[in-house]
C-alpha cells in the first residue's frame, strides 16, 4: 500500500468519524417525539396493509387477529429484530423471528422447548403475545410497550416518565418505527429497467453492507447522509448483533447492484472486495 493511499484513507476516516460526532449531536437535538408518533399510528395508521410482500403470512395474520395487534407493527418488529430469518440468534440468547430471550420470556409465554422458538408461526406467536402483555401493563403506550420489549419490564416502570427511560430503550422504540415506516411505505429497489421493481415476496431483498458501526447513532447519522447525497439508492440500516450497527444498500438485481455501486463510488464511498 503506498503511502498516499494510506494518508488518503486516514483523511477519509477522520473526516467520517468528525461527521458522524457533528452528525449524532445533531440526531440528539432533532431526536422526534418518538411516543407521538406511536401515538398517531394507533390511532390514525394502524390498519394500513403494508406495501411490501413477507414471508409467514399467515403467521403475522393469525398472530394479529388473536392478540389485537396491527399485522404492520408485527412485521416492523420482525423485521428490526431478525430481517425475517427464523434462524436468527442474538448474543443475549434471544432466537427467532421475534428474537424471543431463552428460557425466562419463552417459559413465561408457556414454550418450554428451544427448538420451538425456531418454529416460524409459534415464535410470532409468542412475539405477538409479549407485545399484547406489555401493551396492557403500560396502558396502551405503545413506545413504553416497546421499550420494555427490548429492556424488560423489569427495567421500566409501569409509570415511566418517556424521556426519563434509558437511552436504549428509547433508541429501540424509535428504531422499530424506522423498520414500521418501510413497511407501510416502502423504499426503491430498482430493477434491470432502472425503475422500481416489485417487492420481492420474501420481504428480504438482496442487500450489500456498506459499513458497520458500534453506535446505534453513528450508523443512523451516516444513513441519513448517504440519503441525502444519493436520494435514488435504496438504503437501509440494521443491528446485526450486540452492539453491532450496519448501514447498507438494498437492490433487486445485478444491474442495479452495478449502478449502485458506481453510484456510490462517486460519493467516495468503497467497500471491502470492490
Amino acid at each position: 500500500m503506498t503511502r498516499t493511499l494510506i494518508i488518503a484513507k486516514a483523511i477519509f476516516w477522520l473526516v467520517l468519524i468528525g461527521y458522524g460526532q457533528q452528525a449524532a449531536w445533531a440526531v440528539k437535538e432533532a431526536e422526534p417525539d418518538i411516543e407521538a408518533l406511536w401515538q398517531h399510528f394507533l390511532a390514525e395508521e394502524a390498519r394500513q396493509s403494508p406495501v411490501i410482500g413477507f414471508p409467514y403470512h399467515h403467521c403475522f395474520k393469525s398472530a394479529a387477529q388473536k392478540y389485537v395487534l396491527p399485522v404492520s407493527l408485527l412485521l416492523a418488529v420482525a423485521r428490526g429484530e431478525s430481517d425475517f430469518n427464523p434462524g436468527a440468534r442474538s448474543d443475549r440468547n434471544c432466537h427467532g423471528l421475534m428474537q424471543i430471550q431463552w428460557p425466562g420470556t419463552a417459559n413465561h409465554l408457556g414454550i418450554h422447548r428451544l427448538a420451538a422458538l425456531y418454529e416460524p408461526c409459534t415464535n410470532i406467536r409468542a412475539g405477538a403475545k409479549y407485545l399484547r402483555e406489555l401493551m396492557d401493563r403500560y396502558e396502551q403506550n405503545l413506545h413504553l410497550a416497546l421499550a420494555a420489549y427490548n429492556y424488560g419490564p423489569n427495567r421500566i416502570q409501569q409509570k415511566a416518565d418517556p424521556r426519563r427511560i434509558p437511552q436504549g430503550a428509547r433508541w429501540y422504540s424509535g428504531y422499530i418505527y424506522h423498520h414500521l415506516k418501510y413497511i407501510t411505505q416502502g423504499g426503491r429497489v430498482a430493477s434491470d429497467s432502472g425503475m422500481p421493481g416489485k417487492r420481492p415476496v420474501s420481504g428480504r431483498e438482496k442487500r450489500l453492507a456498506l459499513i458497520t458501526f458500534n453506535r446505534p447513532y453513528r450508523a443512523q447519522a451516516y444513513y441519513r447522509h448517504l440519503q441525502k447525497k444519493a436520494p435514488a439508492l435504496n438504503l437501509d440500516w440494521y443491528r446485526i448483533g450486540l452492539g453491532r450497527f450496519q448501514v447498507v444498500m438494498l437492490y433487486a438485481d445485478k444491474t442495479a447492484l452495478k449502478a449502485g455501486r458506481e453510484k456510490l463510488k462517486r460519493l467516495g464511498v468503497t467497500v471491502q472486495g470492490w
